[in-house]
């Protein structure tokens, strides 16, 4: 699997989450100059900025620990300019990561959600 297979897969399993948790989907791969933020969820007024980090079998590291702290800042950056353009800025904003790990040979995935972190 390509590198964009396994980000649109992270995506995915992410999206189900929320969606299942009562959230909305307002964008998803939003592309500005300097970023991109990978979903933008809504539920009751609470607008969600999501990076999801995907890797599979055989990846080095787990999904958490290529979140930097570089990442966050751009995504809190992006969050802001996505705000400004749709009109979000009058609610609550939360920053989020969601990784997720395949473990390869049928032995299923982890999904773990880290709300709140920028």
């Amino acid at each position: 699997m390509d590198r964009y297979a396994a980000g649109r897969l992270g995506e995915e399993f992410a999206l189900g989450f929320y969606r299942a948790c009562g959230f909305q989907c307002r964008d998803r791969r939003w592309r500005r100059g300097g970023g991109e933020i990978d979903l933008v969820l809504e539920r009751a007024g609470l607008i969600v900025f999501v990076e999801v980090k995907f890797r599979g079998p055989g990846s080095l590291g787990s999904a958490v620990e290529s979140v930097s702290p570089m990442q966050l800042r751009r995504l809190r950056r992006m969050a802001g300019r996505w705000c400004h353009e749709n009109g979000g800025g009058a609610g609550d904003r939360r920053l989020d990561v969601v990784t997720v790990d395949l473990a390869g040979e049928a032995r299923g995935m982890v999904l773990r959600h880290y709300p709140g972190v920028g």
